[in-house]
């Protein structure tokens, strides 16, 4: 009876010490992983989900009849297999450009199901509690890939097939390369920008906030892909051009967005004042701070109106942009990427912090120069200024944006630079 009080009293240190070196594993060195991961993989799901603090009020169901419900392939020569991360509904828009632009090919999106997430359309997916769970899922859907695919994109350095292959991407890749499909890789942006390096060059980077307490599990992150990604064997994409300052081997493949959905017949300035839209998906990386302080003193005057856009529905996005004069974009990476694509798909003038490195690679790349307005942070205030004094200006700014963006921005570019990385009509070995 002593020694079993005993132990009960040990027992929740013992899980306290488990549940703490579970969760810090990252910074363990890898050779010294081995005995925590072998006990990982050998214990019951329940002792599993006891360390991590999950009780049953807080699951979701991990095995339901539609979870092992995938949808049917169609029978083109060429059938391409894209998850997990779907951000931006983009590995959706690749696919459908692939179909629409490129013969013989079919696309299939997977996409992890985020309960309070932006719901962007997708062939098939799961709730992310399902897919660390179920091992049946897992198996199944390794399979699902492996006999149905000749062609697979993996997102954002995530895996498909979550912990059968220990949440592996490059392990997947190989093991699905041995079966005989061709297998690329495309980075979103965070999984490989190196804070360190962009901290360095850029006195206005985001990394270099010392409260931003993400950051060196973003520099951990970055390093780990940039180093798989180093001696991983098949084609490489980025989704924006500034990512290839740490992916110098990868191809740009821009992103893509459906003109239709986002096409104004509202013409620019037609209102008593212009208005001016900023809708940051994230206000710190944004630089939100800055162009609220540079716009409120105009809204004041009566100069603009201005509109800070938080918490809506991406379905409502297309009406907010059409209402808009100017959309500010970001003012902290030095890039651009979904929004300011579909704010220049309704013909408006956007304004954003882009890299004269950026504009150089995308002339080289598409002969055409980027409209979108130029403004450092503390230049925000004075270039909107200046705009609405120049409404000749806008207009035209408005005509080229939505030039650029159909001529690079429609799908036809990434169908190309997609099928030509993975090469089509070519099997793994």
């Amino acid at each position: 009876m002593h020694i079993k009080r005993q132990l009960s009293r040990l027992r929740p240190l013992a899980v306290r010490m488990l549940r703490a070196a579970y969760r810090f594993r990252h910074r363990i060195p890898r050779w010294a992983r081995g005995p925590l991961d072998w006990l990982r993989w050998r214990l019951p799901m329940r002792w599993v989900d006891a360390l991590a603090g999950l009780t049953n009020e807080r699951r979701v169901p991990v095995d339901l009849p539609e979870y092992h419900v995938r949808p049917e392939v169609p029978h083109t020569p060429v059938r391409v297999f894209i998850g997990p991360a779907n951000f931006a509904g983009q590995a959706n828009a690749w696919a459908r450009a692939l179909e629409q632009h490129v013969p013989g090919v079919s696309g299939t999106v997977f996409s992890l199901e985020t309960v309070g997430g932006f719901d962007f359309p997708h062939d098939f997916g799961i709730p992310p509690y399902a897919y660390r769970r179920n091992r049946r899922w897992q198996r199944e859907q390794f399979g699902y890939v492996r006999d149905n695919f000749t062609h697979v994109i993996i997102e954002s350095g995530r895996p498909l097939f979550a912990d059968l292959m220990h949440l592996d991407p490059f392990r997947e890749a190989k093991a699905l390369t041995r079966n005989g499909l061709v297998v690329g890789m495309i980075s979103h942006g965070s999984d490989t920008r190196l804070p360190s390096r962009h901290a360095a060059r850029f006195t206005w980077s985001p990394y270099r906030d010392k409260d931003w307490a993400e950051v060196p599990r973003l520099e951990r992150q970055a390093r780990h892909n940039l180093a798989e990604l180093k001696h991983f064997h098949g084609p490489v994409f980025a989704s924006t051009p500034d990512l290839l300052d740490d992916l110098p081997f990868a191809r740009w493949c821009p992103v893509t967005v459906d003109l239709s959905t986002w096409a104004s017949t509202r013409p620019l300035l037609k209102g008593k004042r212009p208005v001016v839209v900023h809708a940051p998906s994230n206000g710190h990386v944004k630089g939100s701070e800055y162009a609220d302080a540079a716009l409120e003193p105009h809204h004041d005057s009566g100069l603009v109106e201005y509109r800070r856009i938080e918490r809506v529905l991406s379905e409502q996005m297309p009406k907010i942009y059409r209402s808009a004069d100017i959309v500010l974009d970001q003012f902290r990476i030095g890039s651009y990427g979904v929004a300011a694509c579909e704010a220049m798909a309704a013909g408006r003038v956007v304004v954003g912090n882009v890299t004269g490195d950026v504009r150089r690679a995308i002339l080289d790349a598409t002969g055409m120069e980027l409209p979108i307005v130029q403004a450092e942070p503390h230049e925000i205030g004075d270039v909107v200024a200046e705009l609405v004094e120049n409404p000749a200006r806008m207009r035209a700014i408005g005509r080229a944006s939505l030039k650029y963006v159909t001529e690079v921005h429609d799908g036809r570019y990434a169908a190309r630079v997609i099928s030509t990385g993975l090469e089509f009509g070519k099997k793994g070995p």
